[in-house]
């Protein structure tokens, strides 16, 4: 990744890929030709399975303001009660506040690089998968990593059992 190519892209991908070339990581973000805004979208453009998407949740923390990141299977959906249980009581994050906190639109946060560090959650479902890709900062951009370097990339985030439990 150089860093022409780095500046011709979206902001939000711009600092994905740096953070993500300070952690050393060996992949670089992707653009696809269509917006990934859903993990259905996302796994299609990419012709992998849906739960291999690392969809990135924000919710609000009721107690302190915070933002509460939960980086989940795309074919799982979070239980807040298990969420509410780790980080205390949370809400709905409108699209201003997970702009504000993040720095990124809804259909395009990444799982690193926020404006403000989120408290942050790994569901362990993920790691049913050898290989998952998150969103890169931007609804059209991804990138690949293996469900172990989200703890590192992350800062060191739990995994956790955070979804409804499938049938």
């Amino acid at each position: 990744m150089c860093g022409a190519e780095i500046a011709a892209w979206p902001q939000g991908v711009q600092r994905v890929a740096r953070a993500l070339q300070a952690a050393g990581h060996a992949h670089a973000p992707q653009l696809l030709d269509d917006a990934a805004r859903t993990a259905q979208q996302a796994a299609d453009a990419l012709g992998v399975a849906m739960g291999q998407i690392a969809k990135s949740i924000v919710f609000r923390r009721k107690g302190d303001d915070a933002a509460v990141l939960v980086v989940t299977s795309g074919d799982r959906r979070v239980d807040e009660k298990k969420v509410d249980a780790l980080v205390g009581k949370t809400g709905r994050a409108d699209a201003d506040f997970v702009r504000a906190r993040t720095g990124f639109a809804i259909g395009g946060v990444a799982p690193l690089a926020h404006a403000t560090p989120p408290v942050t959650l790994i569901d362990r479902e993920l790691f049913r998968f050898e290989e998952i890709w998150a969103a890169a900062g931007h609804p059209h951009a991804v990138f690949r990593l293996r469900p172990q370097d989200l703890a590192a990339l992350t800062g060191g985030a739990p995994v956790a059992d955070v979804v409804v439990q499938a049938p």
